[in-house]
């Protein structure tokens, strides 16, 4: 079985430990073919510079090229090396997203909403003190906008807020009620040819789930969606590749004889066996 990961941060990445260079490595130890890198870059807060709660991105998203495209000579013929970012919010700020696709010739871009139009990440939201069906109302209405944006590949994690709705609440929240809501995003993601991301961190979280989970795949493949796309989030060259396996069994589940990797923005297929 081919293993590719297509969602890591290094430590361009606010968030994320480890160096470029420490990812592919553990990638090469876990038997992975290619590993894309997709450092955060939140497109509403690129304007406030250094003084970001996340830093700079004018900083970290050219280092993080510069060091993917190190790791790609450095590790030629043992390991693939993409690439890549992971665009958030792309939809609240035009001017300052079209900054971000400038930053480089990526090969692949994920797009993500992580967090609502003048309202906290989901991950700081006190979820009892909020009416999450309204939550999970506008997330979905937010990322139906987004799957609607022309530059992207595939659309990451999903069901986000459900992760830590779990979490907090220990409660699964009733996606019946936004089912219409999320056939209206794979409908767009499937006519204008984009990618699903199956995310696997999910499994290794409170609530114990790709996301999004497996019924919601069922649905994008029943729907007539072509291209999914695989990755671990990792945030530590320790959890690169965990689970790649796991989300590649979702897909075929899901009857997907195929997962997509990205060059230039080109799906390549990966067969399933």
């Amino acid at each position: 079985m081919i293993l590719c990961d297509f969602h890591t941060h290094s430590d361009n990445s606010f968030d994320a430990e480890s160096s470029v260079d420490e990812m592919c490595r553990a990638a090469i130890s876990r038997g992975i073919s290619a590993i894309a890198i997709t450092d955060h870059c939140e497109a509403p807060y690129i304007n406030l510079g250094e003084n970001c709660e996340f830093g700079s991105f004018d900083r970290q998203i050219p280092k993080s090229v510069k060091d993917a495209l190190a790791a790609k000579k450095k590790y030629e013929g043992k390991l693939k090396v993409l690439c890549g970012v992971e665009l958030g919010e792309p939809m609240h700020d035009p001017e300052q997203t079209a900054h971000a696709l400038k930053y480089a010739d990526f090969d692949f871009i994920l797009a993500s909403v992580h967090n609502l139009r003048n309202r906290d990440d989901f991950y700081y939201m006190d979820y009892s003190k909020v009416d999450v069906d309204e939550i999970l109302a506008e997330y979905f209405s937010e990322l139906a906008e987004t799957a609607s944006f022309e530059h992207f590949d595939s659309l990451s994690h999903l069901t986000y807020p459900l992760r830590y709705i779990f979490e907090r609440t220990g409660v699964f929240p009733d996606l019946t009620k936004h089912m219409s809501q999320i056939e209206n995003i794979f409908n767009i993601l499937i006519k204008n040819k984009k990618a699903l991301e199956i995310n696997v961190s999910g499994l290794y979280q409170p609530v114990k789930t790709t996301l999004p989970h497996q019924e919601l795949i069922n649905l994008f493949h029943s729907m007539g969606g072509e291209y999914v796309t695989i990755g671990t989030d990792a945030h530590i060259a320790d959890r690169v590749g965990v689970g790649i396996e796991k989300g590649i069994l979702a897909a075929k589940n899901a009857g997907f004889k195929h997962y997509s990797v990205y060059e230039k923005h080109n799906p390549i297929l990966i067969e399933i066996e």
